[in-house]
């Protein structure tokens, strides 16, 4: 029988790998500030409330998207395809870049969305929480517009520092 560690004992790389086996959706998280597009890619999106309607991601303290994008009024988040890899690491890459060649809307409300997304939130920031190396950022659902043809496709899974896809069984 192995022994868990302490904290104290505790291997970051080994801690990462962990992390790691249990896959995440992606999403986009943009916004027009400043009259341009910002935005960023998260695998830490989730569900947190109906009532209110309220979604979360987690940002790393050393992103330096956050700060220009948290200016907004309105972000828009677009849950990726399985085909979106390429976008996911453009989205990642230098800020510059990030929405070159990508087709995207962007809301009287400034909140920007892909227009291949498989579900696209519009919403406010609600509340931001220190969480170690990150701030977990809540935001409140102001609207929803399911991708064409109502929930068609797969997401995008990101699993073990890689892309996949979901398979649903019969």
């Amino acid at each position: 029988m192995s022994t868990l560690t302490t904290n104290q004992d505790l291997d970051l790389v080994a801690l990462r790998q962990a992390f790691g086996v249990f896959p995440t959706g992606v999403v986009a998280l943009a916004a027009e500030v400043d009259g341009v597009p910002v935005g960023l890619a998260a695998s830490s999106f989730t569900s947190v409330s109906l009532d209110p309607p309220l979604v979360s991601v987690s940002v790393a303290h050393t992103s330096k998207t956050w700060p220009d994008l948290r200016r907004a009024d309105r972000f828009g988040v677009t849950v990726l395809a399985d085909h979106h890899g390429a976008v996911c690491r453009q989205l990642s890459g230098p800020v510059a870049d990030r929405f070159t060649g990508i087709d995207l809307t962007i809301g009287e409300d400034g909140a920007v969305t892909l227009d291949e997304g498989l579900v696209r939130f519009t919403c406010s920031l609600y509340r931001e929480v220190e969480a170690g190396d990150h701030v977990i950022v809540l935001l409140q659902v102001h609207a929803v517009e399911h991708g064409a043809e109502d929930h068609a496709g797969h997401p995008l899974v990101f699993h073990r520092s890689g892309f996949g896809r979901l398979e649903r069984s019969a």
